[in-house]
């Protein structure tokens, strides 16, 4: 009689671990996609909520976009578009750390939390805001140690989603061009076409901006380093993961997914 086996060969065990192992390559870029497209898809449904917000704020505010004046650079004041909405971030200028979630205006839209004041050192968490999507910025421009990069925008701004106030420009040391919100504040411009000038964005929007590459690949990328944008449009339908051109020496301003501008001839 036979003994019976009650082992397996080394090579019963390296077939085994093979065919784990090309499970494991064939199943993992699945799911990493998957991970990728359920957070893009929470990041649209957050800028969707911010969406219903800034409806009730532009009726009670006449066509006006959430805006607060911040300092600027030459010790006056102007219209700072960060701080739309969102908490209180870590950049030290245009008063990103200075005015938090008491002051800035669309949170009370977003929420009925009752903020500590600014002064008092108030700050919180403010989830619609954060965008699940959110990996920072590789390249921020500030040539300033510890602020050359960032893990996540929503901490360094307030916010991952950011409002459309100027067009992209190769100007490195300012806005050239006010989009949705005038230079001085007021009154969005007539726009003539709600249902392609988006008004808020992931971050990813201004990726190009100043003929630079910052670096904000949130939704993944493909060859040729085309970045994306969850975007959130004036007639209030959102779209995930729209292609942000990048032409070096150029910029794009309107493509045939979107535009900043509020009529075609707006930078003329």
């Amino acid at each position: 009689m036979t003994r019976a086996r009650n082992a397996f060969t080394l090579i019963e065990l390296l077939v085994v671990i093979a065919i784990i192992a090309v499970l494991i390559g064939i199943l993992l870029p699945a799911l990493g996609q998957a991970r990728l497209t359920a957070k893009t898809t929470v990041c649209g449904t957050r800028l969707q909520q911010l969406g219903i917000a800034l409806n009730l704020y532009e009726n009670d505010f006449d066509r006006h976009l959430p805006q607060m004046l911040g300092p600027n650079f030459t010790g006056g004041q102007t219209v700072i578009g960060a701080l739309f909405g969102g908490k209180k971030g870590t950049l030290p200028f245009f008063g990103i750390s200075t005015f938090g979630p008491s002051s800035r205006p669309l949170n009370s839209y977003v929420t009925d939390t009752v903020f500590e004041p600014d002064e008092n050192g108030g700050n919180a968490e403010i989830t619609p805001f954060e965008s699940p999507s959110d990996e920072g910025i590789t390249n921020t421009g500030i040539p300033i140690p510890g602020f050359e990069r960032a893990d996540l925008m929503y901490d360094l701004i307030g916010s991952s989603y950011t409002l459309n106030d100027h067009a992209l420009d190769l100007n490195p040391l300012g806005d050239d061009v006010p989009t949705l919100v005038p230079a001085d504040g007021g009154r969005m411009p007539y726009v003539l076409d709600t249902t392609r000038t988006w008004v808020l964005a992931s971050h990813t929007i201004y990726n190009h901006d100043d003929d630079a590459d910052r670096g904000m690949y949130w939704y993944g990328s493909e060859q040729g380093r085309v970045a994306r944008a969850n975007l959130l449009f004036l007639d209030s339908h959102v779209r995930t993961a729209v292609d942000v051109p990048n032409i070096p020496g150029e910029v794009e301003n309107t493509t045939p997914d979107y535009t900043f501008l509020p009529t075609p001839d707006w930078i003329r």
